[in-house]
């Protein structure tokens, strides 16, 4: 089973106005169209079973709505496509909509740090960190900078560590290899913990805007390489970023490894479908 394990859509009447914006934001080119339907043609093309959709809210006022017409979501595509629950650290009353949704059925939550303009390590992101890991909710962090905020810091490597130390074992997954353009120092600072990473917009290179001045490089097979063997194959989770880059290349980077067929298949859904407990 492959697995998808970080992507993205938006309602088909805000999906083009939202992917233009970011686009011109961040001045990259995004693969699909943002809808349910441009993810699922996506999946049938690349031979992915499900995608888990990751949903951030980025006013309080969101989570309520957000969460709801993801439960419909989930209804409406169970077993191709799982979107998880959002939350928002100034929300009235996290943990109450916290065990809402995991009565309803989700899965785990996003947090996005950077766009919720407060840290990981905040205490109001902390309460809710603990209060998912009680209810055994996967507990998803954007990490490291964000292309279409530059500058902006809010969830480093560090701030990963310091939330384990807090919080401690629990289903954490670190988006981005663990820190976003600040993969130098995430193996020395996260390896011995039991956080898994996903590698969604961390590998090859990223296709931008015509006129866009020119971004480093993301990981290479070598620096992926560094990652797996660092941490084991069995905390590296296949995700796309979808629509940010294309489900098949990325599945076939992946597929290039120079580690065995039980490892390849292990990052491409294994690991994700004992973590979501499929």
């Amino acid at each position: 089973m492959i697995i998808d394990c970080h992507t993205h859509t938006f309602p088909d009447r805000i999906a083009d106005s939202v992917l233009r914006k970011l686009s011109r934001n961040s001045g990259i080119v995004p693969y699909l169209d943002g809808t349910n339907t441009g993810l699922l043609r996506s999946m049938e093309k690349s031979g992915v079973d499900l995608s888990v959709i990751l949903p951030v809210a980025t006013s309080p006022e969101q989570v309520i709505k957000v969460n709801d017409a993801s439960q419909r979501l989930n209804e409406q595509y169970a077993g191709r496509l799982l979107s998880f629950a959002c939350i928002h650290p100034d929300f009235e009353n996290p943990a109450e909509e916290l065990r809402r949704v995991r009565n309803l059925g989700f899965k785990g939550i996003k947090l996005h740090p950077i766009y919720q303009g407060v840290d990981l390590t905040d205490m109001r992101m902390l309460r809710i960190i603990g209060t998912a890991a009680e209810l055994g909710l996967v507990v998803v962090t954007h990490t490291g900078f964000d292309i279409g905020y530059p500058g902006a810091v809010y969830c480093t490597p560090q701030m990963c560590r310091q939330v384990v130390r807090e919080i401690g074992d629990f289903p954490f997954v670190l988006a981005h290899m663990g820190g976003w353009r600040e993969w130098d120092v995430v193996p020395d600072l996260l390896a011995e913990t039991s956080v898994c990473l996903d590698c969604a917009f961390s590998m090859g290179k990223i296709d931008e805007l015509p006129g866009t001045a020119r971004q480093p490089d993301m990981l290479d097979e070598a620096g992926m390489m560094r990652f797996i063997r660092a941490f084991g194959a069995d905390r590296i989770l296949y995700g796309s970023d979808s629509p940010w880059t294309d489900q098949a290349r990325t599945m076939a980077f992946v597929s290039h490894f120079p580690i065995t067929d039980a490892e390849k298949a292990a990052i491409l859904g294994g690991n994700a479908a004992r973590l979501l407990n499929f």
